[in-house]
């Protein structure tokens, strides 16, 4: 009891209660209040019942003294929060330097568990600026969970919580595993154990107790989480290759089970599986199907997603069974019916694994892939193959090399008709088309080149917007360049004269660019699709179409029209071609998906 407070006492002023907790807020003590944090007193005037406090949240605070016992909490000098107060610049050096122990201390001061946004809370801007927060809690997180000081929850929901530090490491994983309540949680603490077995190597007792424990988890969560099933299945039988002392027991479920029983399921759940998961799992399937296992593995190939799918590759190959994986992806590639993964896969490996089916067939199946994709609502499923297409600046060449003059020009006009990619993007494709076929330039230097006849159709507004471009060039940038050229002659020495070359390959460009528009406008025909007979579908028409998707409107268009965003396509791409001339109730193949004719409408209705 404080000397002041003893002498109230005594002369029978206060009760000892009273003395006590007066004590507890003595000058130089500290306390908690809800509102305004930690607190530590500055001074009191017993005779009037007065204290000051320095608050975090309100220094030099005043308050009455039966105040202060009913809106305060004692904190010991050694609390975590008292720290904050006092020793300050010791925490902030001791975050960079010990991370752990930082983390240890506020557990041991707020009963060994709390969540980590309340763990935030007493760090963020106190302690560690909330800009280095993130990363600071990674390395922290990724220490505790080395050191085993702490169980780190896989969830905010769940809390951080204090090891009792007598446990043993034996005693500390078989914890962790046990208090894991999900398959995932589970599957990561199987992970700890495995890289520290030489703790229960030979412990039978505790092996035996993780197995039955993964069996009985396995079993009751399959149908809700059959993927978590999987990875916990492979991390067991990784221990067991691990074990010198332990037998799988007839009775237990194992992993081969799982997959016959599930059979195509389980494509749809690897995907969050490592590669070297997923390989354990594809090396199970000739224990689940026997000799059939080949066409059971295949069935999924386009499933698995990108890791998956290469390992499925893998082990076929190294088996000798390439033949059945490159006859299905043949016939998956003329059938224009294979992923996006897949393919991506297949130009990826196209120098390796995938070589002996990379073709001209495999970009038909790219665009009318891409086609396909960009005319389903929702998110883009080959949105990667998309960007792959086009930053890999060889692709294009490799899969025309051996093509013949036909087959160029059809994947080239494909490409061009298309409406899959921005006119700019298209442009530049087009360039590394002509570049690996030259025969396919017609295609380019005039759309008239792209229909039977001599004339296109487009909308009085997009040649309007052509003939803008035109002027721009002739009035503006070819009399730049032209300026361009002068001053670079200027420097001297056209040999050695980098801006001179470079204007003059610019003058090429914009003097082709001019030559494109001027015979592309000399072969177009303006319409604004008035009176368009809507009996069939035709040009300046709106196609409504019953997909497996749902409902889907199309409006078709002038060669220079489209809009994909707003499903407006031109006349002359594959889309539309697949839909001309067809009446309601019709069912049409448009890139390769069954649609029926719903309803036909004009465009322009007068």
């Amino acid at each position: 009891m404080h000397p002041d407070v003893a002498k109230l006492v005594e002369a029978g002023r206060i009760s000892p209660e009273v003395g006590e907790r007066l004590s507890q807020l003595a000058p130089g003590k500290f306390c908690l209040h809800k509102n305004w944090g930690a607190g530590k007193v500055k001074s009191w005037v017993l005779n009037s019942g007065k204290l000051v406090i320095d608050f975090e949240k309100a220094p030099a605070q005043e308050m009455g003294l039966k105040i202060a016992f009913s809106k305060t909490e004692v904190l010991d000098e050694d609390h975590f929060r008292a720290k904050k107060i006092e020793a300050l610049p010791e925490l902030k050096k001791l975050s960079k330097s010990d991370p752990v122990e930082l983390v240890k201390q506020i557990l041991k001061s707020l009963g060994g568990s709390l969540k980590l946004d309340q763990l935030e809370r007493e760090l963020i801007d106190s302690v560690i600026p909330e800009a280095d927060y993130k990363k600071w809690w990674d390395g922290a997180k990724k220490a505790l969970r080395e050191t085993r000081a702490a169980i780190v929850p896989t969830k905010r929901t769940e809390p951080l919580v204090l090891r009792d530090e007598d446990l043993t490491p034996v005693e500390s994983l078989v914890l962790d595993f046990e208090n894991a309540k999900e398959l995932k949680s589970k599957a990561r603490c199987l992970e700890a154990i495995i890289k520290d077995f030489k703790h229960v190597k030979g412990n039978v007792e505790v092996q035996k107790k993780i197995v039955d424990d993964i069996d009985s988890a396995v079993r009751k969560g399959i149908k809700m989480n059959l993927g978590q099933a999987l990875d916990l299945l492979v991390g067991r039988d990784d221990m067991m290759e691990l074990s010198e002392v332990l037998e799988l027991e007839n009775s237990a479920l194992r992993l081969s089970d799982l997959i016959a029983t599930e059979g195509k399921k389980i494509g749809d759940e690897l995907g969050s599986l490592p590669a070297a998961r997923q390989r354990k799992v594809f090396e199970a399937y000739p224990a689940a199907f026997g000799e059939t296992w080949v066409k059971e593995i295949i069935a999924i190939f386009d499933t698995v997603g990108p890791r998956g799918l290469s390992e499925i590759a893998k082990l076929l190959i190294e088996e000798d069974k390439e033949k059945e994986l490159y006859s299905y992806l043949r016939n998956q590639i003329t059938g224009r019916s294979l992923g996006a993964d897949s393919l991506l896969w297949i130009c990826r490996e196209r120098k390796k694994s995938s070589a002996p089916i990379f073709d001209h067939e495999v970009g038909h199946a790219i665009l009318s892939l891409l086609e396909r994709d960009a005319m389903d609502d929702g998110p883009r499923k080959s949105a990667r193959l998309q960007s792959y297409f086009m930053e890999d600046k060889e692709l294009i060449n490799d899969l025309l090399d051996g093509a013949d003059k036909n087959e160029a020009r059809n994947f080239g006009r494909k490409l061009h008709q298309g409406q899959i990619f921005p006119e700019l993007d298209r442009k530049s494709l087009m360039a590394r088309v002509i570049k690996a076929a030259p025969s396919t330039q017609e295609l380019v230097t005039g759309d008239a080149a792209e229909d039977k006849s001599d004339h296109i159709v487009s909308s009085w507004e997009s040649i309007k917007r052509r003939e803008a471009e035109r002027k721009d060039l002739v009035d503006v940038q070819i009399p730049q360049n032209r300026e361009d050229i002068k001053v670079a002659k200027s420097y001297g020495d056209l040999r050695e004269n980098a801006e001179y070359h470079m204007s003059k390959d610019n003058q090429k460009v914009l003097m082709r660019r001019k030559a494109d528009h001027d015979k592309a406008l000399d072969s177009v025909t303006g319409t604004d699709f008035e009176g368009v007979d809507p009996s069939t579908v035709k040009i300046g028409t709106i196609v409504t179409l019953d997909t497996p998707d749902g409902e889907k409107v199309m409006t078709i268009l002038g060669a220079w029209d489209s809009d994909p965003d707003n499903n407006v396509i031109s006349y002359l791409s594959e889309m539309a071609k697949s839909l001309l001339d067809s009446k309601v109730g019709d069912a049409v193949d448009v890139v390769g998906k069954q649609m029926t004719v719903k309803a036909i409408e004009a465009y322009n209705k007068g």
